[in-house]
């Protein structure tokens, strides 16, 4: 008689496919909102004060999300290295500071209410994906 076991599921392995993963769900949710402000009509032209307009094309949005993304990560691994079994709760601390102050920019800036609410999102999704799928899920 034989009999089979199966493989121990290493968490370490969960971690190195779920972190990729919000990182590309970030970067992916930030171009869908783009996509769809685009389609919908939304004018993503910009204009800081004394500035002139400048439009936010697909581009910066999606290396500006990948960075974000990168970084949240980078600060979550960090913290994990040296904070223990803090490092979660520092990190979403953390999250939702640069989350709040991110808006800053796009509370001062002339835009159309609709380039203004698909920018909003953006800057949400990127730590929505962030904090749903990158901290370590102890059961």
């Amino acid at each position: 008689m034989s009999s089979t076991t199966a493989p121990a599921v290493n968490s370490t392995t969960g971690s190195l496919r779920r972190r990729p993963l919000s990182v590309l769900a970030a970067v992916a949710a930030c171009a869908a909102i783009w996509l769809v402000g685009a389609l919908g009509g939304a004018d993503y032209a910009v204009s800081s004060p004394g500035q002139r307009a400048e439009v936010v094309n697909l581009v910066p949005v999606v290396v500006v999300a990948l960075g974000s993304a990168l970084l949240g990560w980078a600060a979550l691994a960090v913290l994990e290295r040296f904070a223990g079994r803090r490092a979660t709760t520092i990190w979403f601390s953390l999250v939702v500071a640069v989350t709040l102050l991110s808006f800053a920019p796009l509370v001062q800036v002339d835009a159309t209410a609709g380039a203004k609410l698909a920018l909003g999102a953006m800057h949400l999704a990127v730590p929505a994906a962030l904090i749903a799928l990158l901290p370590k899920r102890d059961h």
